[in-house]
């Protein structure tokens, strides 16, 4: 593909669709990197399957995915086939995820390895769109050990574009000027919409390239294809889509993780930071206006293999003092008290909104105050910072490190 255009002028351009590389198999190969350099494919290795995922060395062969596996055993005999794990793919993918909601709440999934986010709110905090593409390739491969390819536009058409243009671990900028000169070399089946149905018919017409298209009259397409179909082509020739990106899907989890610097053996240093994230879920359940019911605590141990345990309350909560009770208790029972950790996370599932009925029940609260007193504690850090409010064990940590 194309030179990454970083430097080019991406003023006009706050869209940008980031498409990991090959997913489930780069995922794969993390615990199996012998195989890096080789042909891969994950899918089903018995009866009917499809191709789920190749590398990019068995794409070579002409393998993508969505084929019978049939076909790609044929085209790539020395591929090494992997039957996939969803669960892990899940993982790696809610992380990705929430690495692009850090960045702006406009994010739209199209699949567990693509979305789409509009970035012009976060140009002030994270510099130019360009830029902000570059954070998340370097944060995803920092964090995940995947690559990913982004493409930076005007419109969502052409981000998806741009980062198909500059697969594998590529960066693609379409400055607005450019883009019908971007569009115009592809061929029509590149153009979002257009089926193999769609294609012959145009193909008919003597139209291959976006610019043949270009060129006929709308109400010549309108004629052949339908008038809304002709209309929407004529549009996408020259580069015009008017979608916005939509982030309509709920948080079906709120969570936070985080990775030490050292790896920690240390429970009551676990402990602690189990109480850190807790109370930062709590924070932001409060401020999303969710309670939820499932508390779940993630454990990666130094060789990377992880551990989740969770646990269903009998009532929704968004109280970090119950949170972090719970997380302690599935700390104390995954046995891995005194076992290296390099990560830790706590997450609240089952969520739904928090509704004064909710309150009026005083979940046991009543007795204890929990909630009122954390409710002051979320206004004073809205004053005076994240570090005005800590509870005790906390700040005799904080003591504890100024006196080291």
């Amino acid at each position: 593909g194309p030179a990454p255009r970083t430097g080019a002028d991406d003023s006009g351009c706050p869209i940008l669709h980031v498409d990991m590389d090959a997913f489930f198999a780069s995922v794969e190969l993390l615990e199996r990197p012998e195989l890096r350099g080789r042909p891969v494919i994950v899918g089903s290795p018995a009866g009917r399957g499809v191709v789920l995922s190749a590398t990019y060395e068995a794409r070579a062969h002409g393998v993508h995915s969505a084929m019978p596996m049939s076909r790609a055993r044929r085209l790539c005999p020395r591929a090494t086939i992997i039957p996939p794990s969803h669960g892990k793919y899940a993982e790696v993918s809610k992380g990705v995820m929430e690495i692009f909601h850090a960045i702006t709440p406009l994010v739209e999934p199209i699949a567990s390895d693509e979305a789409f986010l509009d970035v012009a709110g976060a140009r002030r905090r994270l510099g130019r769109p360009a830029a902000i593409a570059a954070t998340i390739r370097e944060q995803v491969l920092e964090r995940y050990g995947i690559t990913c390819s982004v493409g930076v536009a005007s419109s969502k058409f052409v981000a998806k574009l741009a980062s198909k243009q500059c697969k594998p671990d590529g960066l693609l900028v379409v400055p607005t000027g450019e883009v019908v000169g971007f569009l115009h070399p592809l061929p029509v089946s590149a153009l979002w919409g257009v089926g193999e149905r769609t294609e012959q018919s145009l193909v008919r017409l003597g139209i291959r390239t976006v610019a043949d298209l270009a060129r006929v009259p709308v109400s010549t397409l309108q004629r052949e294809l339908g008038q809304a179909a002709g209309t929407h082509l004529a549009a996408l020739a020259w580069g015009r889509d008017e979608r916005a990106v939509s982030a309509h899907v709920p948080d079906k989890s709120i969570g936070n993780e985080e990775t030490f610097a050292t790896d920690v053996d240390d429970p009551e240093v676990i402990r602690r930071e189990l109480l850190r994230l807790s109370e930062r879920v709590a924070a932001r359940m409060r401020k999303s206006g969710h309670v939820g019911r499932t508390v779940s605590v993630k454990l990666r141990r130094a060789d990377f293999s992880t551990v989740n345990r969770s646990r269903t309350l009998r009532e929704a909560t968004d109280v970090a003092q119950e949170i972090y009770s719970t997380a302690c208790e599935l700390f104390e029972a995954s046995g891995l008290q005194r076992v290296r950790l390099r990560l830790v996370g706590v997450r609240m599932e089952n969520l739904r909104p928090a509704d004064s009925a909710t309150h009026q029940l005083g979940l046991g609260e009543r007795e204890t105050g929990w909630r009122e007193a954390e409710q002051a504690m979320d206004k004073a850090i809205r004053r005076f910072g994240p570090d005005a409010v800590l509870p005790a064990s906390l700040v005799r940590g904080r003591l504890d490190e100024m006196e080291a």
